[in-house]
C-alpha cells in the first residue's frame, strides 16, 4: 500500500489511475452485493450520454462513484466527521443538523480543500462532477418534493376521515402520532422501522474513535473498522458506504493519501466464505488480504496504464501542436471505455472527427459491437 501510494503520487499517469479506480471500486461495490453493473454503462452514465434506460443497480453505482469523488475532494478529517457522514448519507438538507449554512453545499470546495489539493487536471475533474452533482441534487429535490406534499396530503385526509368516523377524538394528540409515523414515505414496506440508524452509526463511530485513541497501526485499524461495520449494520440501504469510510480512515491516517483506497476491488477478491465467517480473525485476515490484493492489482494497473501511454504517445511523432490526439490519449487514460459520443463532447470535435481520433490512436475496440460502440485500453 506505501508503494502503490508513493507511485500514484509521482506517476504521470495518476490522475488517470484515481478516475479509473473510482468506476472499478463502484462496479465492484454493486458486485459484493450481488450485482453486476458494466464499466461501460457506467462511464456513459456518469456523462449522462445513457444509450438505455438506467437501471437501479447502474444508479446505485453512480451514487458510490459521487460519493468516492466527493471524499476525495474534502480534507482527509472531512468523511467521518459528523459534518462528513450527514453529507454522505444525502441528510445534510434536514433541519441543520450537520451544521451546514442553507447558503452553500457541503460538496463545495472550501479555501482549505483547495490548499490541499492544488492538481491541476484533478481539480477540473472533480468540479466537473461536483457541477453535475448539483444539476441531479436540484431536479432530485423537486421530485422529493412532489412527493412529500403527495404524502402530507394523503395523510390529512386519511386523519379527516377517521375523524370523521369518530375513531380519532384526539386530534392533537393521535392525528401528530400519526403524522409522525407516516412522515417516512417509504414506511415499514422496506424499511424497519425498529431499526436505528444513527444511534448504529454513533456506535461505528464511536468504535473509530477509540481505533484512534489506542494509536493502532493504520491498516490493522481499517480492518477492524470494517469488521465492525459488517457487525454493527449502521445503514439499511447504504451499506456501500462501510468501505469508502473505512478508506477513508486509511487516507486520514496517512497511510494512503494521493488517492482514496479502493478496498472494494480487494474484497471481490477475497472468497465469500472467508470475508463472512463465522470467526471473528478469519474475517479480519480476510481483509487484510483484501488490502494486499487491492494494492497489488493497483501497481498492476499503474504499470499497465504507464505501458499504454507510452505506446499511445508514439502516434504523437511529427503531429501538428494543434492536435487534438494528446488530449485523447489523457481522455483514454482517465476512462476505462469511450465512446464517439464521449470523445466529442469532451474534445469538443464532431463525431465523425471522433472517429478518425481513434483510428489514428489505434486504440481496441472492446465491445465488439457495430453500434454503441467503445474503445479503451483495458
Amino acid at each position: 500500500m506505501a508503494r502503490l501510494d508513493e507511485r500514484a503520487l509521482k506517476s504521470p499517469v495518476g490522475d488517470g489511475f484515481i478516475q479509473r479506480q473510482h468506476f472499478a471500486d463502484a462496479a465492484a461495490a454493486l458486485w459484493l452485493e450481488g450485482e453486476l453493473v458494466h464499466t461501460e454503462d457506467l462511464v456513459l452514465h456518469d456523462a449522462h450520454m445513457d444509450i438505455r434506460t438506467p437501471t437501479h443497480e447502474l444508479t446505485r453505482a453512480h451514487a458510490v462513484l459521487r460519493a468516492r469523488r466527493r471524499i476525495l475532494l474534502h480534507p482527509p478529517d472531512w468523511a467521518l466527521s459528523r459534518v462528513g457522514v450527514t453529507a454522505l448519507r444525502g441528510r445534510e438538507g434536514q433541519g441543520g443538523r450537520n451544521g451546514v449554512s442553507p447558503g452553500r453545499d457541503v460538496s463545495e470546495p472550501d479555501a482549505a480543500t483547495a490548499a490541499a489539493w492544488p492538481e491541476k487536471g484533478a481539480g477540473e475533474s472533480l468540479a466537473e462532477d461536483s457541477g453535475q452533482e448539483d444539476a441531479l441534487a436540484e431536479e432530485l429535490a423537486e421530485i422529493d418534493a412532489v412527493l412529500a406534499r403527495s404524502s402530507r396530503l394523503l395523510a390529512s385526509e386519511n386523519f379527516e376521515q377517521r375523524d370523521a368516523d369518530g375513531k380519532d377524538v384526539d386530534a392533537a394528540g393521535q392525528g401528530a402520532k400519526g403524522r409522525d409515523a407516516s412522515s417516512d414515505s417509504l414506511g415499514p414496506l422496506i424499511r424497519d422501522l425498529d431499526w436505528d440508524e444513527d444511534q448504529r452509526l454513533a456506535d461505528w463511530l464511536a468504535v473509530v474513535d477509540k481505533l484512534r485513541r489506542e494509536n493502532i497501526p493504520a491498516v490493522l485499524a481499517a480492518a477492524i473498522a470494517w469488521e465492525a461495520w459488517q457487525d454493527i449494520e449502521p445503514l439499511q440501504h447504504q451499506h456501500w458506504l462501510g468501505p469508502l469510510l473505512v478508506a477513508a480512515l486509511i487516507r486520514e491516517r496517512g497511510k494512503v493519501s494521493s488517492h482514496l483506497f479502493a478496498l472494494n476491488s480487494g474484497l471481490r477478491l477475497i472468497a465469500r466464505e472467508r470475508r463472512n465467517a463465522p470467526v471473528r480473525t478469519t474475517r479480519l485476515l480476510a481483509v487484510l488480504d483484501a488490502f494486499a490484493e487491492a494494492a497489488a492489482a493497483g501497481l498492476k494497473e499503474l504499470d499497465r496504464l504507464a505501458l499504454a501511454k507510452g505506446q499511445m504517445e508514439r502516434r504523437l511523432r511529427n503531429r501538428r501542436k494543434n492536435s487534438s490526439l494528446p488530449a485523447l490519449i489523457e481522455l483514454v487514460l482517465a476512462r476505462p471505455v469511450v465512446s464517439a459520443g464521449l470523445i466529442a463532447a469532451e474534445l469538443k470535435v464532431s463525431q465523425r472527427a471522433a472517429l478518425d481520433l481513434v483510428a489514428e490512436l489505434g486504440i481496441r475496440e472492446v465491445t465488439g459491437r457495430g453500434r454503441y460502440r467503445a474503445w479503451g485500453t483495458m
